[in-house]
């Protein structure tokens, strides 16, 4: 195949990607205010992916967020525990848990080269309110760069339990 052709097949395929990770993404921001007293959500993190015909592994870093988006009501993270490939706890984060203000937003970071969770990772994060409140945006943001290519992507949590 010339280079040049090779290139644009690259280019298409990437595009192709990001796509088809970054309009899953907007869909909910088009749905009507979810109202509640606290979720309980699931949310997946990958610290690598693989890539190419013989699977090599790119490392990504990942940005676990979490957004209060209501503009009057604090919410309190309750918990927010990472748990491995296995399904092992591997580390708990806010001990006591963490009060977010009106508008305010947290994040956790995973390193790039962090191995411990594998590519299978996730936290469960539990959040609550005093009332009901605007759900908050939680979702994890992966990212790598490796000789000049990079990848990044979303992935959004999904509610495993609701207190309503």
């Amino acid at each position: 195949m010339h280079r040049g052709k090779k290139i644009a097949r690259r280019r298409l395929v990437f595009f192709s990607l990001l796509l088809v990770f970054i309009l899953p993404g907007l869909a909910p921001a088009m749905d009507q205010p979810v109202l509640s007293k606290g979720q309980t959500v699931y949310v997946p993190v990958y610290s690598n992916v693989y890539s190419g015909p013989r699977a090599n592994v790119f490392q990504l870093a990942a940005m676990v967020s979490i957004r209060n988006t209501d503009p009057k009501e604090s919410i309190k993270i309750v918990r927010a525990d990472y748990y491995n490939n296995e399904g092992k706890l591997v580390e708990s984060y806010f001990p006591g848990g963490k009060d977010l203000a009106p508008l305010a937003s947290t994040h956790i970071y995973i390193k790039e080269y962090d191995e411990k969770g594998g590519p299978g990772a996730n936290f469960i994060i539990t959040w609550q309110a005093k009332g009901l409140v605007n759900e908050p945006v939680i979702e994890a943001l992966m990212l790598g760069l490796k000789g000049g290519q990079g990848i990044s992507f979303l992935c959004p949590a999904k509610v495993i339990d609701t207190k309503d």
